[in-house]
């Protein structure tokens, strides 16, 4: 099989190799085309570097980093892999190191920043992946409930339950055959995540002999972990809103010229050393790392010491075993069996194949330990506090109808304390009960759902009004009247969450006393009153616990301060979508005519477009993708980003589904092959006296009698293929042609054939071991065909070739290798700018070796 990348009309990559190792490979060549700032900002991230070129913004996420150790845990996790998915993500990222470079020099952050690429470390995935979760659980919220204990009382720990600023949210739904139009099942749903520019979810299919799955993998991440159809089983997830990270009061002191920390056996030592962060435009900030038996400690100022406790730290895994076993999946019991060993975050799981097996379990790992663990910072001296153990087995249930997941506090109710309120579950339960014979077709129906299930709490605060002004009397009743559906034309939905809006503010003035908790910065927004308000105000007003507050009357206040304005707007002109971007870039390139990003829905709604409701309408989380599994048909499932399949501004598939999205529609899936549009690397460049050069890659079948003739001709003697037969040279140029690694070019002249071009990565090449390997390098053989025909042949030929190389293809260095007998090679080395380097011995295709001499070209001195 060939390796080959195709595209479908939205710019969707289709990736095809012969083998799994080599399709990972090509999975992470294309992430870094696709995503090159996305990836490498991720990898910053989660190394804890990020303020170096983001300037201090980003120090207090870097502090964080480095005290919660996320590198070596990355490391360490990756260490403890079996052999063989060690390898395969290594490929991945091999495929990331050789194409980021021309990646970043097609994304414009890399220029804007100063930002420079370094060479990804094998474990650079498991980085990424804990840099994205390590807060998915939002162990933050116990340093609020703590603060909230201490300041209001133990009573009022729970005073501000909601679903909370911190969580994600996803929406899941699994319609059994019996209950579809097809007879098979229909597994369908979306993650609820920031809306990010570059999106956080890729669309993507990686086929092999092995597998051919379609799915929406994570930039940075090989494989597809969450969302994934292999043809006979397809699966889905939303986080499990399990409490799995604990936060340890310490006490430490001096002990030599280190310290200890108090535990239920006494003092015991800890590790501690000294990182710096540095800072574009500031200081470097000198960051003490301290980790305890319990773990690294993530708050130490003169309040409190705190410690953080967290499984892949404990245990040494993240799970990343299973995302390969995911690959191969063809039924539910393989689904079931892979995600056993699944660790971080804690899901649920949907999950339906062709022979009619369903599956809805929880995956992950869950510490036994006590209650108070579970709710705010506990003392790491007190034995009872200390992990028993791990929830075993998972909850699961047995499927007899449809199945919802919201993050609601249903099948994961043992493994957490606080959960999505049920207005979504429920809406989406009754939804897919309303009727039998459902098909993918109609999934955006239950997607863009747009009813308001809490509107009900505010709304009957309004009933019992007396005294009202006339303007608020009208409101009133038109509100009273409302179907609750947040559309974006509706003036009524606006109206309410203007209401709501001006309620959160008053009932956020009550609770004063509660600000200025003194936290580290990246802790900060787990500690605003405000948000705890807007997500609480289904609680707090139906709450015993705080009588000195009149509720109703702050309720009248706020529909009285709404009633008396002068325009009442449609929901869609505030509630706006806001992408958010590490540098605060356009959706929208310059020159290019913006369109309108009015949104509908809200918060609670199945169509959950969420913003602050205390401070702002402006929506920056929602529907990170939208996705329809078909299992009777695969190629009838539908799915849409926010934007695109492209994270470079001004490129077509940078938000080309973005109209989709916002009119909450599917994309259709092409999964035949002859519909999609095959990746061209061909290129064309034109000098002035000499030509037109255009390289095309070879078909060895098509091109097996040109290329037989030049390898095997006399002056190609220095290839060493001259010896092998016809059938052998054919097989030689079959091979290449399906690895991803290396890749073969008839270069013309004018249309006339005149040599052949073969680049190959380093990495994956004997000359790679001869010397050190920079990320982006890339290799070189040209063969010349017989009888140079003009004068200045071979140097003008070199110049098409590096525009080749370094702009085209983006690559920073080209590496050449010519033997060293071949004295004009190694002559036109010295005469074209390489830097020599030593002398190495590399094998040929024939088993002979030859001396090779080394030479090198930067981009930088070829184009300059």
């Amino acid at each position: 099989m060939n390796a080959r990348v195709f595209r479908d009309a939205y710019g969707v990559p289709h990736l095809r190799a012969g083998d799994p190792l080599a399709l990972v490979y090509l999975q992470g060549t294309n992430a870094a085309a696709d995503r090159a700032w996305q990836l490498e900002l991720e990898r910053r991230r989660f190394l804890g570097t990020s303020a170096a070129f983001l300037g201090p913004e980003a120090a207090g996420w870097d502090v964080f980093a480095r005290q919660a150790r996320l590198a070596d845990t990355a490391q360490r996790c990756f260490e403890a892999l079996d052999e063989q998915t060690r390898e395969w993500i290594t490929a991945y990222v091999e495929g990331v190191n050789h194409a980021l470079p021309g990646g970043a020099a097609r994304a414009p952050e890399f220029a804007e920043t100063g930002l420079t690429l370094q060479e990804w470390e094998p474990w650079a995935p498991l980085g990424i992946w804990l840099a994205v979760h390590i807060l998915f659980a939002g162990f933050p919220s116990k340093l609020w409930r703590t603060h909230v204990a201490r300041t209001l009382g133990d009573d009022k720990i729970d005073l501000f339950t909601s679903e909370g600023p911190r969580t994600a949210g996803s929406n899941g739904w699994m319609i059994p055959g019996s209950l579809s139009s097809s007879g098979q099942a229909i597994v369908a749903g979306d993650p609820h995540r920031y809306i990010e520019s570059p999106g956080v979810y890729q669309q993507l299919r990686l086929s092999c002999p092995e597998y051919d799955v379609l799915g929406l993998a994570v930039p940075g991440i090989p494989g597809v972990a969450h969302f994934g159809h292999t043809g006979e089983v397809a699966w889905a997830i939303t986080n499990a809103m399990a409490d799995y990270q604990d936060l340890y009061a310490e006490q430490l002191r001096p002990a030599g010229p280190g310290l200890e920390a108090l535990g239920p056996d006494g003092w015991k030592p800890a590790q501690v050393h000294t990182e710096v962060v540095e800072v574009a435009g500031a200081d470097p900030i000198e960051v003490e790392v301290i980790e305890t038996e319990r773990g690294p400690v993530i708050v130490n100022d003169s309040a409190q010491t705190i410690s953080l406790r967290y499984p892949p730290r404990v245990t040494g895994r993240l799970g990343f075993e299973v995302i390969p076993r995911l690959l191969q999946a063809t039924t539910v019991a393989d689904i079931d069996a892979a995600v056993g060993d699944w660790v971080e975050p804690v899901n649920v799981i949907l999950a339906a194949d062709t022979a009619g097996g369903l599956l809805h379990r929880t995956a992950g790992l869950v510490p036994r330990r006590h209650a108070d663990n579970m709710l705010r910072v506990v003392p790491a001296w007190e034995a009872e506090h200390q992990w028993d153990g791990w929830h075993d087995p998972m909850p699961r249930a047995t499927v007899d109808g449809p199945a919802v997941m919201a993050n609601a506090r249903e099948l994961a109710a043992p493994l957490g304390v606080e959960f999505a309120a049920l207005h979504r579950s429920h809406r989406i339960r009754e939804l897919v009960t309303s009727q039998s014979n459902w098909s993918v077709a109609e999934m955006p129906s239950i997607h863009k759902d747009t009813y308001l299930g809490s509107a009900g709490c505010l709304l009957a605060l309004l009933v019992g009004m007396e005294d009202l002004s006339p303007e608020a009397v009208a409101l009133r009743t038109e509100l009273l009247g409302w179907d609750r559906r947040m559309d974006a034309t509706s003036s009524t939905a606006s109206s309410y969450a203007a209401i709501r809006k001006a309620l959160v503010s008053r009932l956020a003035d009550h609770f004063g006393v509660l600000e200025d908790a003194q936290v580290p910065e990246v802790f900060v927004p787990w500690m605003d009153v405000l948000t705890h308000v807007s997500y609480a105000v289904e609680n707090l007003l139906t709450t015993e616990l705080i009588p000195d507050v009149n509720v109703s009357w702050l309720a009248r206040e706020a529909l009285e301060e709404v009633a008396a304005r002068k325009r009442r707007p449609p929901w869609g002109e505030t509630h706006q979508l806001s992408p958010l971007h590490a540098l605060r870039g356009p959706v929208f390139a310059p020159g290019e005519e913006p369109f309108d990003l009015g949104l509908s829905g809200d918060h609670h709604c199945v169509r959950c477009t969420s913003s602050l409701p205390g401070l702002t309408d402006v929506c920056v989380r929602g529907s990170a993708a939208r996705y329809a599994w078909d299992l009777a048909d695969r190629s009838a499932s539908r799915w849409v980003v926010p934007l695109g399949a492209s994270g470079v501004l001004g490129e077509p598939h940078h938000h080309d589904q973005l109209p989709l999205w916002l009119r909450g529609e599917l994309a259709p899936i092409v999964t035949d092959w002859d519909a999609l549009e095959r990746e061209d690397r061909s290129f064309t460049h034109e000098i002035e006296g000499f030509g037109t050069v255009r390289i095309v890659e070879a078909d060895p079948s098509r091109d097996l009698d040109l290329i037989h003739g030049w390898v095997t001709a006399e002056r190609a003697s220095f290839w060493g293929m001259g010896g092998l037969s016809r059938d052998a040279i054919a097989a030689t140029y079959e091979f290449l042609d399906s690895v991803p690694t290396h890749h073969v070019y008839v270069v013309q002249l004018d249309g006339v054939p005149i040599g052949l071009l073969q680049t190959y990565d380093p990495q994956a090449d004997p000359v790679g071991a001869a010397y050190e390997i920079q990320a982006g390098d890339i290799g070189a053989h040209l063969l010349v065909a017989p009888g140079d025909p003009r004068p200045g042949f071979t140097g003008n030929l070199l110049r098409a070739l590096g525009r080749f190389v370094f702009v085209h293809l983006g690559h920073p260095r080209l590496v050449a290798e010519p033997d060293t007998r071949n004295e004009r090679a190694v002559d036109r080395l010295y005469r074209s700018g390489f830097t020599i380097g030593p002398e190495v011995k590399i094998t040929l295709p024939d088993g002979t070796t030859k001396t090779a001499q080394l030479g090198f070209l930067t981009a930088e001195r070829f184009l300059n």
